[in-house]
């Protein structure tokens, strides 16, 4: 628009021009005077247009570098977000390999097969049971022996004898007299 006008004004100004040489011909030179301030006037126009389109194309190429700026944060902002949910997701995946790592048996535990374990586990319990239920046949209650007046049973004594088990022993040696 500001371009078409820019051509208007520039070919009032030649008509001007024009028109103050016709008037110069005809020696009215108060009116070719008056021709040559309008081209003055059309050219200042014309000034102030090409100063207006030079502050457009700056303005535009602002608004580009602006928008490039943008697009470039928003790109910076999408991949950071992207990176943040790849660490969360990496954090995640080493955690669960370190709690894995952690939880799996290491050294000698590693070579046990759990189903062999729970076989012999179960054998030693089935063995167990059977020994509950063979020892009341086996054990019967012992009858009371009893042994004649004046002798008492005897039992081992210990290689060194406490004081007190001395004094027992002269006790009981003196009641069997």
């Amino acid at each position: 628009m500001l371009e078409k006008k820019e051509k208007v004004l520039l070919k009032k100004a030649g008509a001007e021009v024009e028109k103050a040489k016709e008037f110069t011909k005809g020696k009215n030179k108060k009116a070719a005077i008056q021709c040559l301030k309008r081209k003055r006037l059309y050219e200042q126009q014309i000034e102030q247009l090409g100063n207006f389109q030079l502050r457009i194309h700056d303005q535009m190429i602002m608004l580009e570098g602006a928008k490039a700026t943008t697009e470039t944060v928003d790109a910076l902002r999408t991949g950071a977000a992207t990176m943040k949910a790849m660490q969360k997701a990496t954090y995640t995946e080493n955690m669960k390999m370190i709690q894995e790592a952690l939880s799996a048996p290491i050294g000698a535990a590693a070579d046990f097969d759990e189903d062999e374990l729970e076989a012999e586990l179960e054998e030693l319990e089935s063995a167990e049971l059977e020994e509950q239920l063979l020892q009341p046949a086996t054990t019967a209650p012992a009858a009371a022996v009893h042994a004649p007046a004046g002798r008492q049973p005897t039992r081992p004594v210990p290689a060194k004898p406490t004081p007190e088990e001395d004094e027992l022993a002269a006790l009981q040696a003196e009641m069997a007299l």
